[in-house]
């Protein structure tokens, strides 16, 4: 367990402490020797990938017993797919910060004694979703059934569905098509939730040895968390932001396509983002003339799925600001969660306002947190005069 002292004349938290268990099979408070010998922990959550982890140890050997091997390099707890619980208790709370297993090993010997590393590297839960291709049949199950099917079958490893329904859900007949599963499962469950703009990925918690999978669309509504604030004085609690815009991001949709009820042929065609908006000027609507612009080409479908599915890929195209930046745990007094909303305030009209957290990653060394993130929204300009403090 790693204590963390808090910075003197900042209101910060007195103190955060970062727990590792690791195991086997079930996963054990990691033993003095483990801790003793920690260097770092690097954490990384995306809406858009698996989560991963990275843990750095210091080792070493001395004595005639460990001039073989080194002890820790040896140890059975960090072998490869043991399983690794980070949790970090801040301002009395307890957070799961991750959960996986070890999937890679690497040791980099030093010239001096003391300063070889080993580093453990690993995914989250969702690895074991990617073991094994299946050859499946979903036949009268929609998206959102044959996707609560699928995170159900993984129960033993505290996987709880969260599955959003589609607003176009679309039951097979079986006499007229069944869903056919060609992969693994985890490729499955995205391919599924980018034919509706959806995102899947696996949240550790609330709770040690639980996970919520989740399958929906990406969280831009509810509460925002504590603001990212720049050149504010005392109340800045950003190390380093930048802004950039890319103005080639959105894409419009358009095209026919034979209804495979009726069989004629019927238009398909996206106007706008139907996402709840962020930017007051989105960049889709400000740059319209000059808006990309794609032919529609999916077959197989009936009118009402086709625009479904164009819909769905011009919304997941219309970010086109984004903010990469760093912050100071202590001196924002919470952690940054990825997959939902933040407020930014003191960079001007155009980038203050409400944001998407689509990546984090925490960066936990002896006196020192650190989170890098990525944030996301549509436009410039923000649309509300306020964000959360």
């Amino acid at each position: 367990m790693y204590r963390y002292r808090s910075y003197e004349g900042t209101v910060v938290p007195a103190g955060i402490n970062l727990t590792l268990f690791i195991g086997p099979t079930v996963a054990v408070p990691a033993p003095p020797l483990l801790m003793d010998a920690l260097e770092s922990v690097e954490v990384t959550h995306s809406d858009e990938e698996r989560s991963g982890f990275q843990i750095t140890f210091q080792i070493g050997r001395s004595g005639s017993f460990v001039l073989r091997e080194f002890p820790l390099l040896d140890s059975p707890l960090t072998k490869s797919f043991n399983r690794v619980i980070l949790m970090v208790t801040l301002n009395a709370t307890p957070r799961v910060l991750f959960d996986g297993f070890i999937t890679h090993r690497e040791l980099s010997p030093g010239e001096k004694p003391g300063t070889s590393k080993l580093s453990v590297t690993g995914e989250d839960i969702s690895v074991v979703l990617e073991r094994e291709e299946k050859s499946a049949e979903h036949p009268a199950q929609s998206e959102y059934i044959i996707a609560n099917k699928i995170i159900l079958g993984y129960a033993q490893y505290g996987l709880i569905p969260m599955v959003i329904p589609p607003l176009a859900v679309d039951f097979p007949v079986p006499i007229e098509r069944v869903p056919v599963q060609q992969g693994t499962d985890l490729d499955y469950l995205v391919d599924l939730a980018r034919r509706h703009a959806y995102v899947f990925y696996v949240l550790p918690g609330p709770a040690p040895f639980t996970n919520r999978a989740y399958w929906g669309p990406p969280v831009r509504v509810g509460v925002p968390q504590r603001a990212l604030s720049i050149n504010l004085g005392g109340e800045t609690n950003v190390t380093s932001i930048n802004f950039r815009h890319n103005a080639l991001t959105p894409t419009m949709v358009s095209g026919h396509v034979q209804d495979r009820t009726t069989n004629r042929s019927l238009p398909v065609q996206t106007f706008g983002s139907l996402r709840v908006p962020l930017a007051l000027r989105p960049t889709w609507l400000a740059e319209r003339p000059n808006v990309r612009r794609r032919q529609f080409r999916q077959t197989g479908l009936n009118v009402l799925q086709a625009n479904a599915r164009a819909q769905a890929e011009t919304d997941a195209s219309v970010d086109a600001v984004f903010a990469e930046g760093e912050l100071d745990v202590l001196r924002y007094g919470d952690l940054l969660e990825p997959r939902g909303l933040v407020g930014v305030r003191g960079a001007g009209f155009s980038y203050d306002g409400l944001w998407y957290v689509k990546r984090v990653t925490h960066t936990v060394r002896k006196e020192e947190y650190k989170q890098s993130f990525t944030l996301a929204r549509e436009g410039e300009g923000s649309t509300t005069p306020v964000v959360r403090p």
